[in-house]
C-alpha cells in the first residue's frame, strides 16, 4: 500500500483577501515559506520516497524544503495544477456576484458540474490530475509520496477517491489550511483516509 500525504501549499499574497488563484501564478507570503520550510523539517523526520508538485511557483516553492531536506529531485506535473476558474481568477466571490451572479450560484451549488465562466468543470480537474496520482502510487506501492497540491483540487480528488459526490467538496471539507498535511492509503483500486488537514 502506498500512502499518498497530499499537502495544501504555503499561503499566497491573495491569502487575506480570499481571492481565487486558480491558475493564476501568485506568489508566496513571508507566512508561506515559513510554512513550507516547516514542511521540510517534518519531511526531515519522515520518510518519503517522493516528492511532487504542481508547476505553479507557490506549489514548487512549498515542495523545495521538503525535497532538499531528503535530497530528492522535486518532480512537478502540470496536471496538479489547481482548477482553472475562468473569468473568476483574481476575482474575490462578492466581486463574482456583482460579474456574473447567476454563474457564481450554479458554481456554488454544484462546481464540480458547473465551472465559472470559461474556466474548468471540477469533474474535468479530478479526471486529468487522477491518473497524475495513480502513476505515483503504481511507482512507489509500499512507499509514502509527498504531493504538493492545491485547496479545491485537493478536495475535488479526495472526494473521488472516496466515493464521495465531488459537488458537496465544500460542505463534506470546507477548508484545507495551507501547509496542512492528508494522507491516504491506497492500492490504486482501494483507498483509506489515515488523516485530514493535519497541522505539521
Amino acid at each position: 500500500m502506498t500512502e499518498l500525504v497530499l499537502v495544501r501549499h504555503g499561503e499566497t499574497v491573495w491569502h487575506a483577501e480570499n481571492r481565487y488563484a486558480g491558475v493564476s501564478d501568485v506568489g508566496l507570503t513571508e507566512r508561506g515559506a515559513a510554512q513550507a520550510e516547516r514542511l521540510g523539517r517534518w519531511a526531515a523526520a519522515h520518510p518519503v520516497d517522493a516528492v511532487a508538485a504542481s508547476t505553479l511557483s507557490r506549489a514548487r516553492l512549498t515542495a523545495q524544503p521538503a525535497a532538499e531536506a531528503l535530497g530528492l529531485p522535486l518532480r512537478t506535473d502540470e496536471r496538479l495544477c489547481e482548477v482553472d476558474f475562468g473569468a473568476g481568477e483574481g476575482l474575490t466571490r462578492t466581486e463574482m456576484a456583482e460579474r456574473f451572479p447567476e454563474a457564481l450560484a450554479a458554481f456554488l451549488a454544484a462546481p464540480a458540474r458547473n465551472p465559472l465562466p470559461s474556466g474548468e468543470p471540477g469533474n474535468a480537474a479530478i479526471d486529468r490530475a487522477r491518473p497524475a496520482l495513480d502513476a505515483l502510487v503504481a511507482e512507489h506501492p509500499d512507499g509514502r509520496v509527498l504531493v504538493v497540491m492545491h485547496s479545491t483540487l485537493l478536495r475535488l480528488v479526495l472526494c473521488d477517491l472516496l466515493g464521495i459526490d465531488p459537488d458537496r467538496y465544500r460542505t463534506v471539507m470546507p477548508s484545507v489550511a495551507n501547509g496542512a498535511l492528508t494522507t491516504v492509503r491506497t492500492d490504486g483500486t482501494s483507498h483509506a483516509l489515515l488523516g485530514f488537514n493535519v497541522p505539521t
